[in-house]
């Protein structure tokens, strides 16, 4: 009697394939970084062709490109941070600042931050052509943003650069807008610094991928 030969488990084929992924391989170094300095080897253009590079093959819905950005290095970056410091500390208790400002300072430390936005022209636009989906087009937005600086942090990961995301928005949008003449319609979602990676990353815990996966078919 022939014996059956059954397929593999469906982890292990899934397992397999990754192996080799230079994508996957992108995201598994994108890591927080929050202790950043200013020993990056690449120049301030490869840097910007990389960030425009990345967020310009990001999908959005309807290939919208409602995703927008404002890059800022050196004494720009540190100008966005003290906004920050001051912005924070009208709202945070005192007796806690000195360590959010410390944080804050961190940031500026680095080499530069990206400031990301999504054009709320462009989403407006698809709501009045496409009526029927005008509740969804507010939300494929935020997804193509979030796409968008996912995007960037994984392609600076796989350049050695560190980053971290931040949202001191909407605190600070008001003094972005004014300081860097952001058009009005630019809704400010996030903020990336970036530098050289100045400390190690510990490791990932991860949930069991039973209670997060399900597969059928």
């Amino acid at each position: 009697m022939p014996q059956l030969e059954f397929p593999r488990p469906l982890y292990l084929l899934v397992g397999r394939s990754h192996m080799n992924n230079a994508f996957l391989d992108a995201l598994k170094q994108r890591r927080t970084q929050y202790s950043l300095g200013r020993n990056v080897s690449a120049s301030k253009e490869e840097l910007l062709s990389l960030i425009q590079e990345a967020i310009k093959h990001s999908p959005s819905s309807f290939n919208s490109q409602s995703s927008r950005a404002l890059v800022l290095f050196g004494a720009e970056s540190e100008k966005l941070w003290r906004i920050a410091v001051d912005e924070v500390r009208k709202v945070a208790p005192p007796e806690n600042f000195a360590q959010t400002e410390a944080k804050l300072n961190s940031f500026a430390a680095g080499v530069g931050t990206v400031l990301f936005f999504e054009d709320q022209d462009v989403v407006r636009s698809l709501q009045e052509k496409f009526a029927l989906y005008a509740d969804n087009f507010p939300v494929w937005s935020e997804q193509a943003g979030g796409m968008a600086q996912l995007s960037v942090w994984a392609t600076l990961a796989n350049a050695g650069v560190g980053a971290s995301l931040q949202h001191y928005n909407p605190l600070i949008d008001a003094a972005v807008a004014s300081e860097w003449h952001i058009p009005a319609s630019w809704k400010l979602r996030a903020q990336m610094p970036f530098g050289s990676n100045e400390a190690g990353f510990g490791d990932k815990p991860f949930m069991d991928d039973a209670e997060r996966f399900r597969v059928a078919g």
